[in-house]
């Protein structure tokens, strides 16, 4: 009977003991999900979002391993409703993409922290407090690009001395479109040249876009900078040569595949820079004590071997102002 006990009371001691073991095992660690908020879908802002992942990937995290992005596409009027559903379910960080979506996540979170990437103004835009304290729990990237429309069309009037008309190439579907477009009527007043303007939504658009400047007589045209136009770089910088139209761009991977002139940024560095934020969050750090970035060094990049592609003569002024010249 006395063994019968103490094998009782062994057997209940293991079951106790048993748990308790467990506990003291480490627990795998959580991944981090990152919500990610924009315009448009895979196929026509999907340059952005490949950008992203590259740069989160060049500090060590890698989606679908240790770090989970929840990528959501939308219209605009639809980020409130989607911002709020996202905040559910309690993501590590929120990444806007733009001013509306970034705007709905401020909104529907104090505590998440946001990382925006932004075209315009953030504190302008309600978004931060200033750009040296944030102030809340939104920081982040914006651009310069409203400062550089003046430069984008006095470059390519100096380019093309002789193009009265200059064209913008612009997606209606932007969130910025209207905007943008009503900063380009006011630089052009500047330099004297004719506005028209030329549209694509789509891939196949692109074609339509360069007839209409053709039959518009545009003599060059400038390239807004939308995450659309990056799916297809190209694509673009073949048309323009096909159709002996000079161009300018925002971006700097334009010049590098065949585009005339570039005046402004890298988009793959600039996220780059989205994703160091993201990074510093994912650590730890509160983004009010995070200053809000804007690019310090803006390029000056011309294809030569395009200009003489498309007969164009530019001028030695531009060539010495280069900062880099393609042969």
């Amino acid at each position: 009977m006395i063994a019968r006990r103490r094998i009782i009371i062994a057997l209940g001691a293991g079951a106790l003991t048993a748990p308790l073991a467990s506990f003291g095992q480490k627990q795998p660690a959580k991944i981090p999900h990152i919500g990610y908020l924009s315009q448009g879908s895979e196929a026509t802002r999907g340059a952005f979002l490949g950008a992203f992942r590259d740069g989160l990937r060049d500090l060590g995290w890698i989606d679908g391993k240790n770090v989970i992005i929840d990528v959501h596409w939308a219209p605009a009027y639809e980020f409130p409703q989607l911002a709020a559903s996202l905040v559910k379910h309690n993501p590590d960080v929120i990444v806007g993409t733009c001013i509306p979506s970034t705007r709905a996540a401020k909104n529907a979170t104090a505590t998440i922290p946001v990382v925006m990437s932004v075209n315009g103004d953030p504190v302008e835009s309600g978004l931060v407090a200033s750009l040296a304290r944030p102030g809340a729990n939104v920081t982040g990237t914006s651009t310069l690009f409203e400062e550089l429309i003046p430069k984008w069309l006095e470059i390519i009037n100096a380019a093309v001395p002789k193009a009265r008309t200059v064209a913008l190439i612009a997606n209606p579907e932007s969130v910025g479109d209207e905007y943008w477009w009503t900063q380009i009527l006011q630089a052009a007043k500047h330099v004297r040249v004719n506005i028209v303007r030329a549209e694509a939504r789509t891939s196949t658009g692109l074609e339509r876009a360069f007839a209409s400047m053709k039959k518009q007589r545009a003599g060059a045209f400038v390239m807004m900078v939308d995450a659309f136009f990056l799916n297809e770089v190209q694509r673009i910088v073949t048309l323009a040569n096909v159709y002996k139209l000079p161009g300018i761009y925002g971006f700097r991977e334009y010049a590098e595949a065949g585009g005339l002139i570039s005046y402004g940024l890298s988009y793959r560095d600039y996220y780059k820079g989205v994703a160091r934020y993201v990074d510093k969050v994912l650590r730890g750090t509160k983004p009010a004590s995070l200053p809000v970035e804007q690019p310090t060094r803006i390029e000056f990049v011309i294809n030569l071997a395009t200009a003489r592609k498309l007969g164009v003569n530019l001028p030695q002024q531009l060539l010495v102002r280069a900062d880099r010249v393609i042969e």
